[in-house]
């Protein structure tokens, strides 16, 4: 005898609906709709997120197969394949890019007290990029080689949680170091990315903003030392310096001090050089904040990537879902993950997900999230 609410059911609970109405509302989402209302669109999606379903169709059956308990889960209407994907081509999908937003301020706040690796109250954040290849014939609109397409997902990582606090689409072709333009600083935080995003005069714009940033140097850095102040040798650093640029174009863009730290990786023999604009900080804790910036790598070796072509521009939704996800990783559902291979075209080696099933058990239990 079916007790209690569904899983499913009980982690769409916690979304602030209301707010997600007047997301409906400011961009007309329901203009001239009878049945299926964007939080079906919404469900659906959610629901293909978290039990990995790889095509509308696969939703449409895996759906249609649970008709009995839709209701139960919190759909209101029936559905069909051709519906959702009228939907997910005609609806504004800002409505799902604010919600996410919101969702990801939600999740910042309840990491906000979470401690970094490093004894720093400022925010820090890691940028980076990862490309997910598609098929050319199925995705047209994102040509990236002369046989494949792709897109690429722009992040910027709250170290705190590892929660995203932007996320940019754009087509494969696109360079990292754009995204910096695409940035709204924020003072007093941190942002550390590798030497792809080494631009001098989109840096500079960091520093004017008050914010802080931590990348690594080039091997054609030019650069004249100003000052060198002591480092312990023991940990591994060899300099610690404040340095000018001496390069043509550099040196417009930059016209300032730069701080430049030079580091032995103990574990791998290889010479790290850093580049920072702040002087505040030990050199260590420096070095020590760039390996915090593979914690964003992390992240995208385990989001998991819904592959339905008409979801790929609704994905600034899979923050709130991956909050989600980790979250029961962490041991509130351990037996209903599993490790599958990967299928779809996409740059990851595996990708986690729930069983359908999993979601439409009953669950007594009372709400956990």
């Amino acid at each position: 005898m079916h007790e209690g609410r569904y899983v499913f059911a009980q982690l769409m609970q916690h979304l602030p609906l209301t707010t997600f109405r007047r997301c409906v509302v400011r961009y007309r989402g329901e203009h001239r709709i009878k049945r299926f209302s964007c939080l079906d669109q919404y469900l659906c999606l959610a629901f293909a997120q978290l039990t990995w379903r790889e095509s509308l169709r696969d939703i449409e059956a895996c759906l249609r197969a649970q008709s009995c308990k839709l209701y139960h889960l919190g759909f209101r209407s029936t559905i069909a394949r051709n519906t959702l994907a009228n939907a997910n081509a005609v609806r504004d999908w800002r409505i799902y890019a604010d919600f996410a937003q919101h969702l990801i301020g939600i999740a910042r706040r309840l990491y906000a007290d979470d401690p970094l690796a490093l004894e720093l109250d400022e925010t820090v954040y890691a940028l980076d990029s990862t490309t997910i290849d598609l098929c050319l014939s199925v995705f047209p609109w994102a040509p990236f080689r002369s046989t494949k397409a792709a897109v690429k997902l722009h992040t910027l990582l709250d170290l705190r949680g590892n929660i995203p606090s932007f996320i940019f689409i754009s087509d494969g072709k696109m360079h990292d170091v754009n995204i910096l333009d695409q940035l709204l600083p924020e003072a007093g935080a941190f942002y550390v990315m590798d030497r792809g995003y080494l631009d001098f005069e989109r840096l500079a714009r960091l520093d004017d903003a008050g914010s802080f940033f931590v990348t690594r140097a080039k091997s054609n850095l030019k650069a004249r030392r100003r000052y060198s102040h002591s480092v312990d040798r023991a940990t591994g650093l060899v300099c610690d310096q404040t340095v000018i640029l001496t390069g043509f174009y550099s040196r417009q863009g930059f016209n300032r001090p730069l701080r430049r730290i030079k580091f032995n990786d103990p574990q791998t023999g290889k010479r790290l050089v850093f580049l920072s604009n702040n002087f505040a900080l030990d050199a260590l804790t420096i070095a020590k904040l760039y390996k915090c910036r593979w914690q964003v790598e992390l992240f995208f070796d385990d989001l998991p990537y819904c592959t339905p072509s008409y979801v790929i521009e609704k994905i600034e939704s899979v923050d709130r879902d991956c909050t989600f996800a980790e979250f029961l990783r962490d041991g509130t559902l351990p037996r209903t993950w599993q490790h599958r291979p990967s299928e779809a075209p996409k740059v990851h080696s595996h990708r986690l997900g729930l069983p359908a099933d999993a979601l439409a058990e009953s669950c007594a239990a009372p709400s956990y999230l």
